[in-house]
């Protein structure tokens, strides 16, 4: 079941300030009196509604997940197979991750073993949509629509091209010597994995950067 997120509660305020915290700090820095303070409540009131650290940062985790995953579910039905449902996909994917860089800063310290929740409910979340992803590359694969790759392998490479930008955007900004999170670089970005991920799948497609 999907966590009460209603906007506006008292529980919502303190999801949203704990999901901040946690990305910034981490499960074990982070500290609930910090986090009640941010929300303009008294720790006991906090406690009222989450009876833990780590009760509160698995329901920020998980709340955060289920949105992720409703989306993509939602990208994924209706349409053609083959790129385009692919492309919807990516794109939900990173619509989704530039409006929510808190996510990627949690969920990148969760994939480093730094946080609680790894081998439960991340993995739970997490694995039936990488299995389905999985299937679906190998059946367009077998239908000669894409070419032929590890498919589980391909998918943790798009999944770095995606997440890896967002995640170290601050050694990005040193690289390029812009600001990597602009609107104009967001773009960029997306355009450029759309199509280095479409002509590595894509038989019939060429490159619009050539």
């Amino acid at each position: 079941m999907a966590p009460q997120r209603q906007p506006g509660t008292t529980r919502a305020l303190i999801l949203a300030a704990a999901l901040q915290r946690f990305a910034d700090e981490g499960f074990a820095s982070a500290s609930l009196t910090d986090i009640a303070s941010d929300v303009g409540i008294k720790r006991p009131s906090l406690l009222h509604h989450f009876p833990s650290k780590e009760a509160l940062y698995r329901e920020v985790l998980i709340a955060e997940l289920v949105d992720w995953t409703s989306l993509v579910n939602v990208a994924i039905v209706g349409g053609s197979g083959g790129w385009e449902k692919a492309e919807r996909v990516l794109v939900a994917a990173f619509e989704y991750f530039e409006a929510h860089p808190a996510f990627i800063r949690l969920t990148r310290r969760e994939a480093l073993g730094s946080g609680p929740m790894l081998s439960e409910e991340l993995g739970e979340v997490l694995r039936p949509m990488f299995d389905n992803a999985v299937d679906f590359l190998e059946r367009e694969m077998d239908a000669g629509r894409f070419r032929r790759y590890d498919a589980a392998q391909f998918l943790l490479t798009g999944y770095g091209a995606v997440l890896s930008y967002l995640s170290d955007a601050p050694l990005a900004a040193k690289l390029l010597g812009i600001d990597p999170l602009s609107p104009e670089a967001l773009a960029a970005r997306r355009r450029h994995v759309l199509d280095l991920l479409r002509g590595a799948l894509d038989p019939e497609y060429q490159s619009q950067e050539n």
